[in-house]
């Protein structure tokens, strides 16, 4: 089962599989897509993201940005998969209506997957079917109903991963501050690597993040930024072709030398290193 919803005029796609390995490929393009990878079986499966591979157990789901990479390379089971580009949906621009920006996409921490507890399934797989019937009508308020739907699912799951993800004695307006300062570290990791920027775009001063994030029993905002540079640098050795100093330039780092002195300091191996490494394993 494959539906595809797109506006030629906008270029946006909206995408719904119950078999993403398999039809990945079929769609008209899944690049610069978010997508939530939902494993409705009733065994566990396998998804590699980043090269590192994430078990999804029955009723759980996760959610992945054009940021990362995915394969379905280890995936014996059928995924369900929903995709959208942002033409279709700007979850930037919609953020005071869905608050999802920094849990469910765009956060700098581990990979946000939720569980669907077996009293709201019902609630879930209603909408999922709902949103298969959706698929066959087409009209021309046929792309306003797709987009209300899939404002839903966001919305649905926003609320567990703030349940499951987050600290629960947390008020809202504190949890408004994480989401948005992992999701602006997110957007300007290449070129702001100081706290103090981060709390300047906040309005908060660099000690009340920092407080914050102790209380939220998570890494210090400082080393939530580094690592989060460290990751792209990962990525782009593993997955490009580019060279250290390309890869140095492109993260902001005006001396090469200066790049791998931070590489090593952040993995423990130099880029050359750690691109031999990752040969090796593949």
């Amino acid at each position: 089962m494959r539906y595809e919803y797109k506006d030629p005029k906008l270029g946006s796609i909206l995408g719904l599989t119950d078999d993403i390995k398999n039809d990945n490929l079929r769609f008209t393009s899944t690049e610069n897509t978010i997508k939530f990878l939902w494993n409705r079986n009733e065994a566990p499966l396998t998804i590699i993201v980043d090269d590192l591979e994430l078990e999804l157990e029955p009723n759980q789901l996760v959610t992945v940005t054009y940021l990362q990479y995915v394969s379905f390379s280890k995936t014996d089971l059928p995924l369900s998969a929903i995709l959208f580009n942002r033409e279709f949906y700007c979850i930037s621009d919609h953020d005071s209506e869905v608050s999802c920006n920094g849990i469910l996409f765009f956060g700098t921490q581990d990979l946000p997957i939720i569980s669907v507890p077996s009293d709201q399934l019902k609630k879930f797989n209603l909408w999922f079917d709902v949103f298969v019937e959706e698929f066959a009508t087409p009209d021309n308020i046929q792309g306003d109903m797709l987009q209300m739907l899939l404002k839903r699912l966001i919305i649905m799951s926003t609320r567990l991963a703030k349940e499951q993800l987050i600290v629960k004695t947390l008020k809202n307006d504190q949890i408004d501050v994480i989401r948005k300062f992992n999701y602006l570290v997110d957007m300007h990791y290449k070129t702001k690597r100081k706290v103090s920027d981060y709390a300047e775009m906040l309005f908060k001063s660099p000690k009340t993040l920092s407080n914050l994030f102790s209380i939220y029993n998570q890494k210090p905002p400082q080393q939530i930024i580094l690592e989060r540079l460290a990751l792209e640098a990962k990525r782009l050795i593993h997955f490009t072709d580019k060279q250290n100093q390309e890869i140095a330039f492109d993260l902001g780092f005006n001396d090469p030398a200066h790049f791998s002195r931070f590489f090593k300091k952040m993995t423990q191996m130099t880029p050359s290193e750690y691109r031999e490494n990752t040969l090796e394993v593949a």
